[in-house]
């Protein structure tokens, strides 16, 4: 599976070029973003795929020295579950 990271947020393509999983982190300061939204498409629920979101997400708050506020209940309940994976 292949994250594209983009400015403010992470994507996922299927073959088809349609857009199948993407998390969106508008900017809110100059070093913080707001992780605001998860989605994933039906044909990949069970496979783990909104977790490796969470994962990019903190890799690139990393890599880009960052900050993230956590407003998408998904968000806000995977870095409670996982927070040794909390980067910032």
């Amino acid at each position: 599976m292949e994250f594209i990271h983009k400015p403010n947020e992470i994507v996922v393509y299927d073959a088809n070029q349609k857009e199948v999983a993407k998390v969106t982190f508008p900017s809110i300061g100059e070093h913080e973003v707001d992780v605001n939204h998860t989605v994933v498409d039906d044909s990949l629920k069970g496979q783990g795929v909104a977790g490796m979101l969470m994962e990019e997400v903190a890799k690139d708050m990393k890599e880009t020295n960052r900050k993230a506020k956590l407003t998408c209940s998904y968000a806000v309940a995977y870095f409670a579950r996982h927070p040794e994976k909390k980067t910032w």
